[in-house]
């Protein structure tokens, strides 16, 4: 298998020095890679329309904000760290389960929005998404913070890649539960740490609440909550979920990964395995058993 990482920096100077009325069909180009990972969507989806919904960079405005964005990304090597630790992070899972199996991964790495008001302050200028196989897209502001940690990111992404790839585990829309997203984020994390350090393996959005116990009891009284549309609360937070159309359960930004990484150590703690051996882990094995090693009931 081969995992490519088009030089998506390129195509973003071209897009945003074009003529604004040029844009759009350059973006549409630019995101054609990662189409198929629109598949499960009901209907057609405009890949463009999607990333403007997605705090994506703009296309008719904050022209030379975002130009110096990708200038600081390219003095940082953005695309030839993540390369790097896309193959670093393969290697450790295939070396780990040495029968998986691995899709070609196509890696978009695309500049966010710098007047997206909740991309730039709760989600702290970065998203990620790769959990379906064959495709992740990173969406990023390179704040500091950020470009410390697109390594991590980056592999954070693959593991989602990889566990819910061919062989893997099935993501069925209709059974999936809350604790599957979850420990799904727990044992990215987890994974991310093992090669690069806690400091910089853990999302940021997680690392407020991550010693909260009042959180943590919170996002476990959900685990067993069906419906993706109730994902984006438990998971991310109220200030993300109402962002975009989702109801408050009660839980501050990033409740899901800081109670997905105590998850994730838990059960990792208890059997002894790392996060790369337990990429396919079973959720409701991960969470009985973390459960069980923390003295906390849970009824799923």
């Amino acid at each position: 298998m081969t995992i490519t990482v088009p030089d998506t920096l390129s195509a973003m100077r071209d897009i945003l020095r074009a003529p604004t009325a040029d844009r759009a069909e350059l973006l549409r180009s630019m995101l054609e890679p990662v189409r198929p990972m629109y598949r499960y969507a009901p209907g057609e989806v405009d890949p463009v329309d999607m990333h403007l919904r997605s705090a994506g960079f703009p296309l008719d405005r904050d022209e030379e904000r975002c130009l110096d964005a990708l200038e600081t990304l390219a003095a940082a090597d953005a695309l030839g760290r993540m390369r790097r630790a896309l193959d670093d992070g393969l290697a450790a899972l295939t070396a780990a389960v040495p029968d998986l199996t691995v899709p070609d991964i196509t890696v978009l790495f695309v500049l966010g929005d710098p007047a997206d008001a909740v991309f730039m302050g709760p989600s702290l200028g970065v998203t990620g998404f790769g959990g379906i196989p064959g495709s992740i897209m990173i969406t990023l502001w390179p704040f500091p913070e950020n470009v410390a940690r697109l390594e991590a990111t980056a592999v954070h992404e693959l593991h989602h890649n990889v566990r819910f790839g061919p062989g893997g585990v099935v993501w069925d829309p209709m059974t999936v539960a809350v604790g599957d997203h979850v420990v799904s984020e727990g044992l990215a994390d987890a994974f991310a740490r093992e090669l690069y350090g806690d400091g910089l393996g853990r999302t940021r959005i997680g690392v407020p609440h991550l010693h909260d116990d009042a959180v943590f009891t919170k996002v476990v009284s959900g685990l067993d909550v069906t419906g993706m549309e109730n994902f984006t609360s438990w998971v991310l937070g109220d200030t993300i979920a109402e962002n975009v159309g989702g109801v408050p359960v009660g839980l501050p930004t990033g409740a899901g990964y800081s109670a997905g990484n105590r998850l994730a150590d838990a059960y990792l703690a208890a059997t002894g395995r790392t996060a790369a051996q337990a990429v396919r882990a079973d959720s409701a094995k991960v969470v009985a058993t973390a459960l069980d090693h923390l003295g906390r009931p849970w009824s799923g």
